[in-house]
């Protein structure tokens, strides 16, 4: 029993970096490779970045947080590994349509460290995952500033939270994603990256972070009783260059806009308004010889 309960353990800690750290590839890995342009079949290196965020959404307080692992990316031509996601079925190679995996992951907060949760239970690591669709709208092409293209993502999660000690389901969550992506923006290894993704959860999310139930009321925290509904919309901006040849940087912020959202009145909903900031790099140790286009 010892031994199964280690392994469970394992496998929800690998879960969890995995989908925190391909959230933050998928900001940080910005090197953006259209249909006509080269990248390594496979590479593999180290990523480390430093994020300041709210500690849950709607939050008036935040936390700073580092993440560092070693990453894998493999271009193949129907599957692929890493570059965003832990795993992903291309449909129809070089088409305007691409099925792969959805990933998001935040971080755990204290309760107790939070005036508006004291004495609630803490927040644990969540992760979320699921289908997503990619359609490609359209390219652009400029004289000075590269090539660019948009996409509309349509992603579909379910959410879990876990202390590595147990797995809990928290709902789902629904976010499509207008998504516009450039190379070239001020040079030939600089990158944009800009997106807007409005957000609905099931009411188990909204729960998690909104419910008060009567035994944590206080003069300060009354009853609350969540409901499923619209979260929010994120307005992300992410920049990215080459520093060397094997080392890429990235800087990115984001904005959350809470207003109108389902439960604006709970007593745990604290900003209509937060912003996420981050900074990091991306070191490719190997690379293999073949090169493959647009993957």
């Amino acid at each position: 029993m010892l031994i199964k309960n280690n392994i469970q353990r394992f496998w929800q800690l690998t879960i969890a970096v995995t989908c925190l750290l391909a959230s933050g590839l998928s900001f940080a890995q910005q090197e953006i490779a259209l249909e006509d342009e080269l990248q390594p079949l496979w590479e593999a290196g180290a990523f480390a970045a430093i994020f300041r965020s709210p500690e849950y959404p709607a939050a008036d307080q935040s936390q700073n947080n580092v993440l560092a692992a070693p990453y894998f990316i493999y271009r193949g031509e129907t599957f692929r590994v890493g570059d965003g996601s832990i795993a992903r079925a291309v449909a129809i190679d070089k088409s305007n349509y691409e099925l792969d995996l959805s990933l998001a992951g935040s971080f755990n907060a204290n309760s107790d460290d939070n005036i508006a949760r004291q004495g609630m239970p803490d927040l644990d690591f969540i992760f979320e995952l699921g289908p997503q669709l990619k359609l490609r709208l359209t390219n652009f092409e400029f004289k000075r500033h590269g090539k660019g293209e948009l996409f509309l993502n349509l992603q579909t999660r379910a959410a879990f939270s876990t202390d590595f000690s147990g797995l809990d389901y928290r709902g789902l969550v629904l976010q499509p994603e207008l998504a516009y992506r450039q190379k070239g923006w001020l040079s030939d290894k600089t990158a944009l990256s800009i997106s807007l993704a409005p957000t609905w959860a099931s009411e188990r999310l909204h729960d998690y972070f909104y419910q008060v139930d009567s035994e944590f009321v206080n003069s300060e925290r009354q009853a609350f009783n969540a409901r499923g509904g619209y979260l929010g919309t994120d307005l992300s901006i992410g920049v990215s260059f080459n520093a060397s040849h094997d080392v890429r940087i990235f800087l990115g912020g984001n904005v959350a806009i809470h207003s109108g959202a389902a439960n604006v009145d709970s007593p745990l909903f604290k900003k209509k308004s937060t912003y996420s900031l981050g900074v990091g790099l991306v070191w490719r140790l190997y690379e293999s010889e073949e090169q493959v286009a647009g993957r």
